[in-house]
Protein backbone atom coordinates (compact mmCIF):
# COMPACT_ATOMS: atom_id res chain seq x y z
CA UNK A 1 0.00 0.00 0.00
CA UNK A 2 1.23 3.48 -0.75
CA UNK A 3 -0.02 6.97 -0.05
CA UNK A 4 0.16 9.79 -2.57
CA UNK A 5 1.91 12.83 -1.12
CA UNK A 6 1.47 16.17 -2.86
CA UNK A 7 4.07 18.94 -2.53
CA UNK A 8 3.80 22.47 -3.85
CA UNK A 9 7.14 23.40 -5.39
CA UNK A 10 8.13 26.59 -7.18
CA UNK A 11 8.20 25.99 -10.92
CA UNK A 12 11.80 27.15 -11.15
CA UNK A 13 12.99 24.50 -8.70
CA UNK A 14 13.08 21.81 -11.37
CA UNK A 15 15.08 23.84 -13.87
CA UNK A 16 17.47 25.02 -11.14
CA UNK A 17 18.10 21.41 -10.16
CA UNK A 18 18.07 20.24 -13.79
CA UNK A 19 15.53 17.56 -12.98
CA UNK A 20 12.06 16.80 -14.24
CA UNK A 21 9.34 16.37 -11.59
CA UNK A 22 9.54 12.55 -11.64
CA UNK A 23 13.31 12.54 -11.25
CA UNK A 24 13.01 15.15 -8.49
CA UNK A 25 10.49 12.94 -6.64
CA UNK A 26 12.85 9.93 -6.85
CA UNK A 27 15.76 12.01 -5.56
CA UNK A 28 13.63 13.44 -2.76
CA UNK A 29 12.58 9.95 -1.65
CA UNK A 30 16.19 8.78 -1.69
CA UNK A 31 17.51 11.84 0.17
CA UNK A 32 14.84 11.52 2.86
CA UNK A 33 15.47 7.79 3.25
CA UNK A 34 19.24 8.31 3.52
CA UNK A 35 18.86 11.06 6.11
CA UNK A 36 16.39 9.09 8.23
CA UNK A 37 18.71 6.06 8.03
CA UNK A 38 21.72 8.19 8.99
CA UNK A 39 19.80 9.53 12.00
CA UNK A 40 18.96 5.99 13.09
CA UNK A 41 15.22 6.51 12.71
CA UNK A 42 14.74 3.71 10.17
CA UNK A 43 16.56 0.54 9.12
CA UNK A 44 18.36 -0.04 5.83
CA UNK A 45 15.50 -2.27 4.75
CA UNK A 46 12.86 0.40 5.45
CA UNK A 47 15.03 3.12 3.90
CA UNK A 48 15.44 1.06 0.73
CA UNK A 49 11.68 0.56 0.59
CA UNK A 50 11.04 4.31 0.98
CA UNK A 51 13.63 5.08 -1.69
CA UNK A 52 12.10 2.53 -4.06
CA UNK A 53 15.36 0.58 -4.29
CA UNK A 54 16.61 -2.87 -3.43
CA UNK A 55 18.65 -3.00 -0.25
CA UNK A 56 21.89 -3.43 -2.19
CA UNK A 57 21.04 -0.47 -4.45
CA UNK A 58 20.31 1.62 -1.36
CA UNK A 59 23.64 0.65 0.22
CA UNK A 60 25.48 1.69 -2.95
CA UNK A 61 23.50 4.97 -3.01
CA UNK A 62 24.71 5.85 0.49
CA UNK A 63 28.15 6.71 -0.90
CA UNK A 64 26.66 9.61 -2.91
CA UNK A 65 25.62 11.15 0.40
CA UNK A 66 28.84 10.15 2.20
CA UNK A 67 26.90 8.03 4.68
CA UNK A 68 28.33 4.79 6.00
CA UNK A 69 26.23 1.68 5.49
CA UNK A 70 27.39 0.50 8.93
CA UNK A 71 24.91 2.15 11.29
CA UNK A 72 24.18 -0.92 13.38
CA UNK A 73 23.83 -1.35 17.12
CA UNK A 74 25.09 -4.57 18.72
CA UNK A 75 21.52 -5.90 18.90
CA UNK A 76 20.96 -5.17 15.21
CA UNK A 77 24.19 -6.95 14.25
CA UNK A 78 23.12 -9.99 16.25
CA UNK A 79 19.70 -9.95 14.54
CA UNK A 80 21.33 -9.70 11.09
CA UNK A 81 23.57 -12.67 11.88
CA UNK A 82 20.59 -14.73 13.04
CA UNK A 83 18.65 -13.83 9.87
CA UNK A 84 21.55 -14.58 7.51
CA UNK A 85 20.94 -17.34 5.00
Amino acid sequence: MSILLKLDMPEGAFSALRKDPNEFARELRLAAAVKWYEMGIISQEKAAEIAGLSRSEFIFSLSRFRVSPFQYTADEIEEEIQNAD
